[in-house]
This record gives C-alpha cells, structure tokens and sequence, in this order.
C-alpha cells in the first residue's frame, strides 16, 4: 500500500506543476544568447492602448515600416541593444535603478525535421516574463529565478522567426519576493536562453538517487513525454557494473529500485559517475553522486557520519563586474572557489534559487548547498495566488536540482514573522518538499528572541516541521557591540540541529582603526572572534553559513564613503580583495575535521 501511495504522489506531483526538461546542457540545442534588441517601456505602451487596454498590435508584433508614410512610433531593429543572459542595470547606466517594462527581441532561422520536436527554454526572466514567437503569444511566466519553457514545434519556421519578450521587474506587494529586498533588483533575461530539439518521445524527467537512508539501493524516477509512452528503458552506471532495464506504464512513467555498491560522494571525495538513461526514441547523460543525509537528535550525519557544516551564504552576484547577476560556469568557480580557499565544505545560496551552473559546480567541488526559494520577508500570507506562486517556485527549484548530490537542505523561507496564516502557508510548502523529495532535509531561517537579557530561545512553531533548525543572529551588528557575545546563553526547544544561517557585520576594506569603529576591519574581525568563541560554547549548534562571502549591490544601504548602495558584510570585495575577518573565520574552519 506504501509503494502505491508514493507512486500515486510521484504521479500527482509531475503533473500538478508546469515542469520543465531537467540537465538541459547534455541535450540537442541551439543558443540564443547574445546581443539583443531592446525598447525601454517604462509606460507600457506596447502592450496597453491610452485606454489601459491590452493592444492587439503590441510591440510583439515587431512591425516594420512598409513605406515612408506609415506611422510607427517604435522599431526594435534601430533600438538599443543589451546581451543576454544579463541584467539590463549594469549594462546599460540609464538602466542602473530602472524597474518596469524592457522589451526584448531576437530573430533566428530553424529548420526542423518532420520527426522532431522543438521547446524554446529560459533559465530565467526577472520578474514578469510575457513570451511571444512569431506575434503570438506563447505563455505568462512569473518569477525571477525558475527555468520555464514553451513548446514551438508546430510555430516555428525555416527563416524569419522572432522571439519578444516583455520583462517587468517591477516589485509588487504579492509577489514571490516582495517588495522589500536587502538585494539588488536586477531586471532582464538574466539566464541563457536555448532552444532544444528532442524526439517526438523523449526523456523529460528523472530521479536518480540513493534512496532515504540506504547507502546500497538507489531508487530511480522516468518520465518519458510524447505519444509512444510505454517504453523500455536501460540505466547504466559504467564505473558502478550497473545496468537496469525497465518499462514505463500507460502514463510514461516508471519507479525502480538498483542494488549498488558505490563510492559516496562527500566534501572530502566529490565523487560524480557518468550515468546514462537510455530509452527506445531518446538518449541523455548526467553526471550524478550518490550519497545519504539525515539528523539523529542534534546530529547532521552525511553518509552516516556526524558533519559540522562550514560554510558561507552567497548572493547569484558575478565578482569583479561592480555589481552584476552571475549566471554562468566561471562565475560559478570564482564564487565557489573563494569558498573552498575560505575551508568551507557548504554553502548557503541565498535568497532564491541560484542558476544550475552553481549547484553543479558545488557538486564537482565537494560543497554541500542550503538551497532556497524568495519567500523572504512579510510575504502576503494569506493570498492563495502568493502561495500558488512561492508553491510553484519551489517545485521548479526541486525539479531541476533534484539529481545534485551537493543539495542536502531545501529552505522555505528567510526571517518570516511568526503568524498563524505564514505557519499554514509554510506548512503546505513543507508537504510539497517532501512529496516531491522525501531524500532531502528541509529548513528554513528563522529568528529567535530574548527571554531576558542574556538568554537567546529558538521556539518558532514553524520548528515543529523542518529537520534542521537554521537561525539568524546579529550579535554584535544590529545587536549590541561584539562583547555582548561573551555573556549570551542559547537555547531552544527542540531536539533538533541547528545552524546559524546569518551572523556578520560590515567593514569597507582598506578602513582600519579601532575594534570599537564601525565598518572597520578591525570591528568586522572582532565580531567574528567573539560570535564564534560563543557559537563554539552551543552544543546544539552543527554549522553556520555567516553574512556573506562577498559585498553585493543593494539600494537599501545607503551610507555614504561607505556603503553606496552596497552590503559590505562580505568578507571578500567584489574585486577579490580579503578582509580581516575572512582569515578568522578560514583559521576556525581548518580547527575542525569531519573526517
């Protein structure tokens, strides 16, 4: 009856939500990244009339002017232009506080088999993404930070084709984030744009992980989307002598288990083997770890051993670029390896879910990630469309990572206030994570109180739900000065980890003076020294990924000589440079083995 109920929930969840293809770079595509044309729209005229009145010849018409004498108030092909994948606020200087309506588009020849099927796939659009192919309109997508993608089999033609997209990066009361951010805002086709020719049947999804707990059965997931859906389907793991062969059901889809003796992927071995599924019209590689994560009491144990998780948070924030959105594989290794120089075996990806070429590089590098979707803030909680939303975010996120061995921690949300209607909106996000992947811990970073002067108590009732306690705290910054530290007690509820998912403080580098000056080096490093002399003391506590590796543009800090709208509570700049307090926190790390 159990395996019948997980199987009716597996079914449920991939046809409940709008999926897209998972491992799109080890498919048949083409780019279309590069320079686009653009129209800077803060009016909106080309979608409404001076009614307010969707236009039926909008600017995704792409008119061109048929003679000297027509009147046509816009042209696309003698516009401005901006690269994708980018954010239009570094790009463009006019563009640097803009939020509103950009216009983009980009023309393409394809000429498709007969016997072949063609999707157009982005890896993401900041915020509000209206996609139309030819002049008509393919779909709505909403949400800064999930891959989404349209079917154009039958749309497209050999020459001529143009694809507009309308992208609003206005911040709305509703929306998944809100509107009030401690990030930059940045707008634009901030991720690749590709489009994918597949078989008419072709592997859509799948699921290739060791199974809850059991470091010697991996349990496997096929979807197979197209007419011809019972198929057989051979996996095979080279390196492991392992080869499955299964069949789909009537709905294209198969559950199976693999005896395995397998070297498990680990901070210390990041061990990736080269798996293939194969079926009878579609072929696709992905390069997978295999490895266990669970809690026992106050323990995290990775492959059955106690972990103490070392890590940073990170913004999706490119380095040496003066503020601009990361989204590619050498963003990825300059980000990641500052960790790893920084002795960290994990990463808190924050405050949304990061491009794919994150969480792939953390596999090949051995990081463990804390991955999380924007429900960030004063969410409107009872807005059954903001659920839907967040609810949809994360089902993406999960779908698209879920073969990542780096993974261990899917967060719900970050320094929500406590309230009845966020515990049910919260909740419901739990049920889903864990329908959709029983194999992994679930968190979220919460806030903790004073019950007197000294005495930190972590009791949020959202706690009763998560595996992994995460807890926010400015000891020192927003809190008191960093010798409040030595006197605070901790304490908390629950017989659960936990793990301290923000504490910091900001410093401009090269400011030095006394350990009492603010936005010195001197205090930053001073505030680290007292945190963690007091997080040392916690026996509850089993990781922290402090406030943040690398200073990131944000509106909301306004310091002047200081700040300038940047957060300098990274302990690297964005040109690479180290503070202070990066080689405290390195010194503490290296005193701690997980071996």
């Amino acid at each position: 009856m159990k395996q019948i109920l997980t199987y009716l929930l597996f079914f449920v969840s991939l046809n409940t939500f709008a999926q897209t293809m998972i491992n799109i770079e080890n498919r048949l595509t083409t780019s279309l990244n590069g320079k686009w044309n653009i129209i800077i729209d803060p009016y909106e005229n080309g979608y409404y009339d001076y009614r307010y009145e969707p236009h039926a010849e909008g600017y995704f018409k792409n008119a061109i002017e048929k003679n000297e004498s027509e009147l046509l108030e816009y042209s696309f092909d003698t516009d401005e232009m901006l690269y994708v994948p980018g954010d239009w606020n570094s790009q463009m200087e006019k563009l640097l506080f803009y939020e509103g309506t950009v216009w983009y588009k980009n023309s393409f020849d394809y000429d498709l088999s007969s016997a072949k099927r063609l999707f157009i796939h982005f890896g993401a659009v900041n915020y509000d993404a209206k996609v139309y192919l030819n002049g008509e309109m393919l779909g709505h997508h909403e949400g800064g930070f999930t891959p989404f993608q349209y079917e154009i089999t039958d749309k497209i033609k050999a020459k001529g084709n143009f694809v507009v997209v309308k992208v609003d990066n206005k911040r709305l009361q509703d929306a998944v984030p809100t509107v009030n951010t401690d990030w930059y805002n940045y707008g634009g086709i901030t991720r690749p744009v590709t489009l994918i020719e597949t078989e008419k049947t072709f592997i859509s999804e799948y699921s290739i992980q060791l199974k809850k707990g059991d470091k010697g059965t991996i349990a496997g997931k096929i979807k197979l989307d197209g007419s011809s859906k019972k198929q057989k389907i051979t996996v095979t793991i080279d390196e492991a002598s392992i080869t499955k062969e299964v069949e789909t059901d009537n709905n294209g889809i198969v559950e199976f288990e693999i005896n395995a003796e397998l070297v498990l992927w680990s901070p210390n071995s990041p061990k990736l083997y080269q798996v293939k599924i194969e079926s009878e019209t579609d072929m696709i590689t992905d390069k997978i770890g295999f490895r266990t994560i669970e809690t026992r009491g106050t323990d995290i144990l990775l492959n059955g051993k106690t972990i103490y998780l070392k890590g940073i948070s990170i913004h999706e924030e490119a380095a040496y670029q003066n503020g601009a959105r990361a989204f590619s594989k050498d963003h990825a290794k300059v980000l990641l390896g500052w960790a790893k120089e920084l002795s960290c075996n994990y990463v808190r990806l924050a405050h949304y879910t990061h491009n794919e070429a994150m969480v792939k590089m953390a596999d090949e590098l051995g990081l463990l990630v804390w991955a999380e979707i924007p429900v960030y803030w004063t969410i409107s909680w009872e807005k059954e469309a903001t659920y839907k939303n967040a609810e949809n975010q994360l089902a993406t996120m999960i779908n698209r990572d879920k073969n990542r061995a780096s993974i261990i921690l899917w967060s719900m949300a970050n320094e929500t206030p406590v309230s009845e209607p966020r515990f049910h909106f919260l909740s419901d996000l739990v049920s889903t994570a864990r329908e959709l992947d029983p194999s992994r811990l679930i968190t979220a970073a919460m806030e903790r109180h004073y019950t007197d002067d000294k005495t930190l108590l972590i009791d949020d009732p959202f706690g009763e739900l998560v595996d992994v306690l995460g807890c926010n705290a400015y000891i020192g910054w927003y809190d008191g000065l960093p010798e409040k530290c030595a006197d605070i007690k901790w304490e908390t509820i629950y017989n659960k980890p936990v793990v301290i998912s923000e504490f910091g403080g900001g410093a401009m580098f090269g400011n030095h003076g006394d350990k009492l000056e603010r936005w010195t080096e001197e205090y930053q490093e001073d505030l680290y020294i007292e945190n963690i002399k007091m997080f040392e003391k916690v026996d509850f506590i089993k990781g922290m990924t402090p406030w943040i590796l690398k200073d990131f543009k944000s509106p909301r800090r306004h310091q002047p000589r200081i700040q300038n709208f940047w957060n300098v509570k990274g302990l690297v700049t964005d040109k690479g440079d180290k503070k202070k307090a990066f080689y405290v926190l390195k010194e503490f790390y290296d005193s701690i083995s997980n071996e």
